[in-house]
């Protein structure tokens, strides 16, 4: 899943991702905390350095010289925006000689990839789902950058992350740097609500999946084709789709249907996806939403932007997906300039009737969050680019990413290493900071953020509160699972699991969408069933074999067996 990448915030809002989550190995969520004191000494020991003449530790310091270098975003319809088009970029452009040329392939991705590898003219730096098997392609032709030679001489990956032993590869190296790590709950998976519709239909019970059924009817009969009632962002992805299934069952993890798992954990063993109850029960439930269009008709082909639009024009009921945040508080923003009492609002997630609402978890996070940035042997310098990402995700670079550059919307830290807001504090134009900022946030430090981020809030009222921030306090981080045990459960593309892998993710794709798009209750079994065997013709038994053997030493690492 992508923020699944977040962020967005999950980010700002967070996380991710990965989803951003942050455990140690030794246990989960018991990570070295820092220093009280070490964000500030950072902080001011980094801004110190940018404004020294010579630099005599030979390390690299933002700012005393140039840095360019090249990044591309390894994700299907998402591409980095032009550097200095955003607010970050174009501060680190003018005032710290940053330059990033972003490489995009407008929906190639897989193709455009290829071809860099093909050719040898890779990125600098590659964005993209932590286990990507391409990278594993990279990893194995040693075209990936191990990083453990830069940790001690820049510290502050592993000052707030911790334990970093899960994310290293077979050889012992750390290549990745993840995205939205943090030893605290977050992400922002859920269900948005349009408020507008919400109070025009009278303000309806919304709390288990037979009242979100006769909601979306409600809105289906009052208002047509003009609105969809059920958006689930992109079903290729799973997306809102998956946070459903997690409404059917306790400990139904929307990390279940991922291509780093498609399985359920049952008795020290990964099942089937196909054949557990929990999933067959939610896909009669979304194939019978589907098939009375109470659900986006064009779910598994529509682009982002479509997506977008729909949720900032308000021609939505109700948007659910793995980082819905992201889209609709931008929407917020815009919604209630002309209308106060528009925009969306948040709901405690939906559950089957009878389960405990407060055992249902339409989103899930890890220790190390969503995605990684990969540094390639193409890069001239990679020990510059991995200064610079070890100081955008350290305190001083947080802090611009979300506020601003230093001197109008906060001015130093306190004690604690939070940032010290000003009276100048504009909370409108740091929620556009953050949103402009979103895309380009390739290492967020959710475990820093999140408290200097409530620093501010915490004194609010309410509805005075940031949207994303106040919902991810009361609702979407309450409500997300720890799946660190599940990471690192790819295996090398090259491999037989790779290959059966790769089969098995295509096909089950093919089998998800027929599900949904079933007549019937009866041919939903028809085609799981047969799905199931197609799945076991590939190999899908041997992969999760193979799954089950590395949960267990993940277990074992963690000391949770």
């Amino acid at each position: 899943m992508r923020k699944m990448r977040k962020p967005l915030l999950v980010m700002a809002s967070l996380c991710l991702v990965f989803a951003t989550l942050l455990a140690g190995c030794s246990k989960s969520g018991d990570t070295n905390k820092p220093d009280p004191g070490t964000a500030k000494n950072e902080g001011q020991q980094q801004k110190n350095n940018n404004t020294t003449a010579n630099n005599t530790d030979g390390k690299w310091v933002l700012g005393e010289k140039p840095l360019e270098f090249s990044a591309y975003a390894h994700y299907n319809n998402t591409d980095f925006p032009k550097w200095e088009s955003t607010p970050i970029g174009k501060y680190l452009s003018e005032e710290k000689q940053v330059k990033i040329n972003m490489i995009a392939a407008a929906g190639a991705h897989t193709q455009k990839l290829s071809a860099m590898m093909a050719s040898d003219e890779l990125p600098d730096m590659i964005w993209t789902d932590r286990d990507h098997p391409d990278i594993d392609r990279l990893y194995q032709a040693g075209k990936l950058v191990p990083y453990d030679d830069y940790l001690d001489k820049y510290p502050n990956l592993k000052t707030w992350m911790g334990d970093l032993n899960l994310l290293r590869h077979d050889d012992g190296k750390l290549y990745r740097f993840p995205n939205w790590y943090s030893s605290n709950p977050f992400g922002n998976a859920g269900y948005v609500i349009n408020k507008k519709i919400y109070d025009e239909l009278g303000k309806p019970k919304l709390e288990t999946t037979d009242d979100l059924y006769d909601y979306l009817v409600k809105v289906k009969e009052k208002y047509g084709d003009s609105i969809v009632p059920f958006e689930p962002h992109r079903a290729q992805d799973m997306q809102g789709l998956g946070v459903l299934y997690t409404a059917f069952g306790e400990g139904a993890l929307y990390t279940h249907l991922s291509s780093g798992l498609r399985a359920v954990p049952k008795d020290g063993k990964l099942t089937s996806i196909l054949t557990d109850p929990v999933f067959r029960e939610a896909q009669k439930y979304i194939a019978k939403l589907y098939r009375e269009k109470l659900i986006s008709q064009d779910a598994f082909n529509q682009t982002e932007d479509q997506v977008l639009e729909r949720v900032m024009t308000g021609r939505v009921a109700v948007f659910a997906g793995a980082s819905p945040t992201d889209f609709a508080g931008e929407a917020q923003a815009e919604l209630t300039k002309t209308d106060p009492d528009g925009g969306y609002f948040m709901i405690w997630p939906i559950h089957k009737p009878g389960l405990d609402k407060n055992k249902i978890y339409p989103g899930t996070y890890t220790s190390f969050g969503w995605n990684a940035a990969y540094i390639t042997t193409a890069a001239k310098d990679p020990e510059a680019i991995f200064a610079f990402l070890d100081w955008y995700t350290g305190p001083e670079g947080m802090n611009v990413q979300f506020f601003g550059p230093e001197g109008k919307n906060w001015q130093g830290f306190d004690e604690e290493g939070k940032p010290n807001f000003t009276e100048n504090y504009d909370p409108k134009e740091v929620a556009e900071i953050q949103s402009k900022n979103n895309p380009v946030m390739f290492v967020g430090n959710t475990s820093y953020i999140d408290p200097a981020k409530y620093k501010y809030m915490a004194n609010l009222p309410f509805e005075e509160q940031d949207w994303r921030t106040r919902y991810q306090q009361t609702i979407t981080w309450p409500t997300q699972y720890n799946v660190t045990e599940f990471t690192g459960l790819n295996p090398a593309a090259e491999s037989e699991e790779g290959i059966i892998q790769a089969s098995v993710d295509e096909m089950f794709l093919e089998i998800y969408a027929k599900s949904v798009m079933a007549g019937s209750d009866e041919e939903v079994d028809k085609i799981l069933d047969q799905g199931q065997k197609d799945l076991v013709s590939l190999g899908y038994d041997r992969l999760l074999e193979w799954r089950t053997a590395k949960w267990q030493e993940n277990l074992a690492k963690m000391n949770k067996k």
